[in-house]
């Protein structure tokens, strides 16, 4: 069974990282996931928190630096540690095609962009009065990122797939604890 797991993720990484290969993808995946780029929307979001929260904001950004914490600290540190799982990039059995500069010295699983990405999602959905249109949104920018972390070379799908589910749990329970605590309405998002 776990050869079987193995194998898939292999092929999935391999359509991915090679298959998928074009110009476009190449130009737009390392800045998508570049510290950058997410910064630049980690940004936007919390000024349409404070938009949606003026009175709350303060503590919303706290717990919001609280769940990056967690997310960031317990893939990083935690999980990675465990599993041991190099990098398909490090692991020249898989032939992976890098398209970024480094490679990354530590382990792959589990991806901490996705882990980070899916965490603050989940934790900005949770405050959110219009949650279908803004966990799709929300949604699409943390699968946008942890695609291109496989795009570049640097992880593999489950990698990134271990994340999500980290992320999503973390930033899910954090976010109904918010959410629950200061009775949150908003009316802007």
């Amino acid at each position: 069974m776990i050869e079987t797991l193995r194998d898939f993720d292999y092929r999935l990484f391999h359509l991915v990282n090679q298959s998928m290969a074009n110009p476009l993808l190449d130009l737009l995946c390392p800045i998508f996931r570049d510290i950058k780029f997410i910064s630049g929307c980690y940004f936007i979001f919390s000024f349409l928190l404070y938009k949606s929260f003026p009175e709350h904001f303060l503590k919303i950004a706290l717990a919001g630096a609280f769940t990056f914490l967690l997310t960031d600290q317990l893939s990083a540190h935690f999980v990675k540690a465990i599993v041991h799982r190099v990098r398909p990039c490090n692991n020249f059995e898989t032939g992976a095609r890098l398209i970024i500069e480094h490679c990354g010295s530590g382990f792959s699983f589990v991806s901490s962009h996705a882990t980070n990405s899916f965490g603050i999602a989940a934790f900005i959905s949770m405050l959110s009065t219009r949650r279908p249109i803004t966990i799709l949104v929300l949604l699409a920018w943390a699968s946008l990122i942890s695609f291109s972390q496989v795009y570049v070379g640097v992880h593999y799908p489950a990698d990134v797939a271990g994340g999500a589910i980290l992320g999503l749990v973390i930033g899910t329970t954090t976010g109904f604890i918010v959410k629950t605590k200061f009775d949150l309405k908003s009316t802007t998002y």
